[in-house]
């Protein structure tokens, strides 16, 4: 019986015996390294015994850790640890199990020295690459206590650190374990996301840390840095992003600035999204950009300067996207900028009508100038955007914002910086009627500062070999070949542009020239557009037509008929000199040249300006049709001006004398005669009559309660709907024929025949 009790101690299974022979009698002298390599022999010769020797070590280290026997703790890790990197079978799986059930009741304790302990282990762990994939492990709760530990709030700094920098660790940790094995794909789900990604962003928002450690996860005192090694992790993370987890990663990183208030200002979200550009794959660089457009989408109503920070967020997405990876969504990306657009320069008119209305004038004016922070931002954008597409896109979104943005001027400055750059082998793709016609209309209205941006606009599309900067300033250029202007030979597609629009050209370039509010700036660039038509444009029969252009000009100066202000005629008289002798040079034509030289030296005589005659003798010979010269320039006539000029000119103001009479009846229309066209042209008092006019506009329009207002222009709608019907009655008529016209008198039917000799024809069908 002695002998039995004696041999209790030797029943114990072996595996246990082995366990508890690591750890020593004192925990300070560390684990036995014979006992523990004797353990680890005896697992992989029986790995039948792993789950055993786990679940026999995670019993011993929970009761350690109850009694606070810390020293044991870390030797039964360290065995953990060992046991895990020398056994690689398939009975580890319970084995983990354990390991994974120790490293939680580690991490759960309040102890920052377990904490640290269990996450080291855990990282080790997560650096094992398993035979098999787990078909039923989870990383729920790990996720959730490293990502508490990131946001670790500790009183002493350098425990607050380790616990931080241990959080991250384990976050890192769990994405390499899991982003890659299939089957824990629900790491990307948005109940994980909402955690790391956050926890990555907490740590990185510390400035200081940033600051001082830039390329490095390690300080210069040896301590980890929390705010590199969050990059690292980040990084690390969206890099190994697939294209269907791109939403899950990047929408936690707008809800925390969102939180944060990150948005104003906005230098740590530029930050964050330049580390998602160039960590994600290239061909995902679009997901991001529509996840930004969507934010911007959702936050309209935000501050004006949280929106601009978004959209300077997007200018650098934008940036970094290499050329050609943004997408098949350009139109869409462009949509909600000119969308967001609007509604800023909407709000900043609102603002404006409201502060005319309160007494808060400086208020006032801080939001409109706030709303031009958020415009700014939004044209930089789309003209760094705009940039980056080829040439057949880029003519597409200019056309498409022409159409989409119908606050004036907007558009101008957007186009400015949409075509910076642009350089297209055709001027047809380039200009197309659906993008020309309504930038023109623009070039016509009475702003001098808009007028400009078209003329820019244009010499960003029509300069094709950056001859720009060579002729600013509106001068005498006695050497046009010490320019060294750079040129090629008019293309076929480019000679047919120029026959079907430009005349078009001609007539903006005409009508621009005689603006009253013209200035300086103006005339340069009108100076500037004749050159550049002449540089990339101008084939034999487009010289002419721009020579008689200059004359039309001079003459128009000359004779004043429009009672031109003298600073417009002066500038007009310098733009033809500058231009002719610009041109002469280009064709170098010796006799043409001496005539303009002749007359550039003589300007101050009254009795010498430049001559067609004189010009279509130097021009005289092949090459050039000089007769063309003799017959005046007179601007082209489009649809806005084509009723009106259908008609002779007393056929038209009788045309509306009659529609006014119709439209008063109780006054008598007055007989058109010489002395009543006499009165009409008198313009004595005019102006005073025209400043008084607008005096009582104004007037009325202040004082005036709204709903008259709204009465007097729905009055005024109606009176010019009537008086277009009764155009297009007058003039929109079959013509008459030789077989005669019905007409119907006092309810009868009646044929009246026309003959040819007396039919008018329209002049082209007249030779």
């Amino acid at each position: 019986m002695y002998r039995v009790c004696g041999c209790c101690g030797p029943l114990r299974p072996r595996y246990k015996r082995l366990v508890d022979n690591i750890f020593p009698e004192d925990p300070k002298d560390g684990l036995s390294k014979s006992d523990m390599e004797k353990l680890t022999f005896y697992a992989v010769s029986a790995p039948e015994k792993l789950d055993r020797i786990g679940a026999y070590l995670a019993e011993r280290l929970s009761r350690d850790v109850v009694r606070h026997r810390y020293g044991n703790v870390v030797i039964a890790m360290e065995a953990l640890d060992q046991l895990l990197m020398a056994c690689h079978s398939q009975s580890i799986k319970p084995f983990v199990e354990s390991f994974l059930h120790m490293v939680a009741k580690l991490l759960e304790s309040r102890e920052p020295d377990l904490q640290v302990l269990g996450t080291n282990s855990f990282v080790k762990f997560a650096n094992i690459e398993e035979d098999t994939p787990s078909y039923h492990r989870r990383y729920d709760f790990f996720v959730s206590q490293f990502s508490a530990m990131c946001h670790s709030t500790h009183e002493d700094t350098e425990t607050r650190t380790r616990i931080r920098v241990a959080g991250i660790k384990g976050l890192q940790g769990v994405v390499r374990k899991t982003v890659n094995d299939e089957l824990q794909a629900i790491i990307w789900e948005p109940q994980h996301m909402d955690k790391l990604i956050p926890s990555m962003l907490f740590n990185m928002q510390d400035s200081e840390d940033l600051d001082s450690t830039p390329s490095g996860s390690v300080s210069q005192d040896g301590e980890e840095n929390p705010a590199a090694l969050a990059e690292s992790c980040f990084r690390e993370l969206l890099g190994r992003a697939a294209y269907g987890n791109m939403n899950n990663a990047v929408r936690p990183v707008l809800v925390h600035l969102d939180n944060h208030h990150l948005w104003d200002p906005n230098e740590f979200a530029v930050s964050c999204f330049r580390i998602i550009m160039y960590s994600i794959q290239a061909q995902h660089s679009h997901h991001v950009i529509q996840q930004v457009l969507n934010h911007l989408d959702t936050h309209n109503k935000n501050t004006p300067r949280a929106r601009a920070g978004i959209v300077q967020v997007l200018l650098e997405t934008v940036a970094i996207a290499a050329k050609g990876s943004v997408g098949p969504t350009v139109l869409e990306v462009f949509n909600t900028l000119l969308k967001h657009l609007r509604m800023s320069v909407d709000f900043e008119l609102g603002e404006s009508s409201r502060r005319n209305s309160s007494t808060s004038v400086s208020s006032g004016r801080g939001k409109e100038s706030e709303e031009r922070i958020v415009q700014n931002a939004i044209i930089q954008t789309i003209g760094f955007f705009g940039g980056n597409l080829p040439d057949y896109q880029r003519a597409e979104v200019m056309m498409f914002i022409m159409g989409k943005v119908p606050v004036y001027g907007t558009p101008c400055h957007t186009l400015d910086t949409v075509t910076s750059g642009f350089k297209s082998k055709s001027m047809a793709a380039a200009l197309p009627s659906p993008f020309l016609d309504p930038l023109f209309s623009i070039s016509l209205m009475e702003d001098s500062e808009l007028r400009q941006l078209v003329f820019e606009i244009l010499h960003n599309i029509i300069d094709r070999h950056d001859n720009r900067a060579k002729l600013r300033g509106i001068r005498i250029i006695p050497n046009v070949a010490a320019l060294k202007i750079k040129r090629e030979k008019i293309s076929k597609q480019d000679v047919a542009f120029m026959k079907k629009h430009g005349q078009q050209l001609y007539r903006h370039i005409y009508l621009g020239c005689k603006e009253e509010d013209n200035v300086h700036k103006n005339f340069e660039l009108l100076f500037t557009t004749l050159a550049i038509l002449t540089i990339e444009l101008a084939n034999e029969e487009v010289v002419i037509d721009l020579i008689r252009l200059s004359i039309a000009l001079q003459d128009m100066a000359l004779a004043n008929e429009e009672n031109m202000p003298m600073f417009i005629r002066c500038g007009i008289m310098a733009l033809v000199a500058a231009y002719l002798n610009f041109l002469s040079q280009m064709i170098a034509n010796p006799p043409f040249c001496q005539h303009v030289s002749k007359v550039n030296h003589r300007l101050e005589d009254r009795l010498l300006y430049f001559q067609t005659a004189d010009m279509a003798e130097c021009l005289a010979g092949p090459g050039y049709n000089a007769e063309r010269l003799s017959v005046p320039y007179v601007p082209q006539v489009t649809d806005e001006d084509r009723l009106t000029r259908r008609k002779s000119f007393v056929d038209t103001i009788s045309l509306q004398v009659d529609i006014v009479s119709n439209c008063l009846p109780d006054k008598v229309a007055e007989e058109i005669t010489f002395e009543t066209l006499k009165k009409a042209i008198d313009t004595t008092g005019l102006e005073e009559q025209e400043r008084e006019k607008r005096r009582q506009v104004m007037e009325k329009f202040q004082k005036a309660p709204f709903e008259e207002i709204a009465a007097h222009c729905e009055s005024k709608a109606n009176m010019l709907h009537d008086r277009l019907a009764k155009i297009f009655e007058l003039t929109i008529r079959p013509p008459p024929s030789p077989s005669g016209v019905v007409s119907i008198s006092s309810g009868h039917t009646q044929h009246q025949s026309v003959p040819v000799y007396e039919m008018k024809f329209p002049d082209l069908c007249v030779y």
